[in-house]
């Protein structure tokens, strides 16, 4: 399970790979793609680097005029990225309803031994 940042991140990564599976991108425009937290270049390196450990994608460095890039390609992971975090998404929200519910019902039958007692 991806925490917050591996998920802001991975989710720009599956964005930009998604038609080819392949991408190149520099870590001054993945930093402007990710929402206005603040990270940092190295924060942005050790993520990646922990997403290609977890085999999401593979992560290759090279530098293009001078520039540090990023060449990334999506595994099996990766591309299973989107529906893992929506099916994620639903488990949660069936154990908040199931939470919810479980507090009407108690306390519907609180008030009604109260009424009976």
């Amino acid at each position: 399970m991806l925490n917050r940042r591996e998920s802001e991140v991975m989710g720009v990564v599956y964005s930009l790979c998604n038609e080819k599976g392949i991408c190149l991108i520099s870590p001054a425009e993945l930093l402007s793609l990710l929402p206005k937290r603040k990270y940092t270049e190295e924060q942005i390196e050790n993520i990646l680097s922990e997403l290609a450990l977890d085999d999401y994608f593979e992560l290759l460095s090279s530098e293009r005029k001078g520039e540090k890039m990023y060449v990334i390609s999506l595994h099996t992971n990766g591309y299973a990225y989107k529906r893992c975090s929506l099916q994620m998404k639903r488990d949660m929200t069936l154990k908040l309803c199931y939470a919810v519910a479980s507090a009407v019902v108690a306390f519907l039958v609180g008030w009604l031994l109260k009424r009976i007692f």
